[in-house]
């Protein structure tokens, strides 16, 4: 099976401004998500941004980069701007790797792909794994997938869903295990598909849980939801989380 890879990657960040090419342990951090998207068997691994800085970088360390607009508001608009610029054929599957995760396995890359080429029926494939705790499950911060009989999502939410009527009555809500799942955020799109959900406006149950596939549900589009067979590191968001990739990095 081919696919391909784009990571998203702009400087500015509201919370940790040029994360990116923030350095963990003499390299840019943008070059340890290109590494696990090339060791995830990726036929194209391509760099999306809109800062020349980034550029460079990613050409430093021999990446393909692509300059994409700057008015672009998700990474979903720049992967469908590097599709459609570099022409890959309607029925390419290109996952959508972020440029803040240096400890995504490349395991979860190829298996979104895989899933979404196995899943013939599905829109959009995506993964999810099991949460930690119930504080986890509580955190608006973590976000939360239910998934149907056949491992299709019925509802993505920062709410701890399944609301569990009797525990929160009590005080003494029960973490639903095998139930809800800890969404992942990396996604496999068919470049028709892509093509189509960049064209969408975003929609009001969308910009109220400020979750960008929820407008893809909203407009019938179905998404996989694979489980996890491993469990990523933390993204990147904050200074604090800077120094944990750090120090994980030194495991790996």
């Amino acid at each position: 099976m081919e696919f391909k890879v784009v990571i998203p990657a702009r400087f500015g960040s509201t919370r940790l401004p040029g994360k990116v090419l923030r350095n963990l342990k003499g390299r840019p951090m943008i070059e340890y998500v290109y590494r696990v998207a090339v060791a995830s068997g990726a036929s194209q691994v391509v760099v999306a941004t809109d800062d020349q800085r980034v550029a460079t970088a990613v050409k430093l360390f021999g990446g393909e980069v692509h300059i994409t607009d700057a008015s672009h508001t998700s990474g979903t608009d720049r992967a469908n701007q590097v599709a459609t610029e570099l022409q890959w054929p309607d029925d390419s599957i290109v996952v959508n790797l972020q440029g803040d995760e240096p400890l995504m396995p490349a395991s979860l890359v190829a298996q979104a792909a895989r899933e979404l080429s196995e899943h013939t029926q599905a829109h959009i494939s995506t993964v999810a794994g099991s949460f930690d705790s119930l504080d986890e499950w509580r955190d608006p911060n973590v976000v939360k997938v239910l998934r149907d009989a056949e491992g299709f999502a019925i509802y993505f939410s920062r709410a701890p869903i399944p609301w569990d009527r009797d525990g929160f009555a009590q005080a003494s809500p029960r973490l639903p295990v095998e139930l809800a799942w800890r969404h992942i955020g990396l996604y496999a799109y068919r470049v028709s598909v892509l093509r189509r959900f960049a064209s969408l406006e975003a929609t009001g149950i969308e910009k109220t849980e400020s979750l960008e596939q929820l407008r893809a549900q909203y407009h019938g589009m179905r998404i996989y939801v694979g489980i996890a067979k491993e469990r990523p590191g933390p993204g990147v968001d904050t200074e604090k989380d800077l120094e944990r990739v750090e120090a994980l990095l030194g495991n790996h």
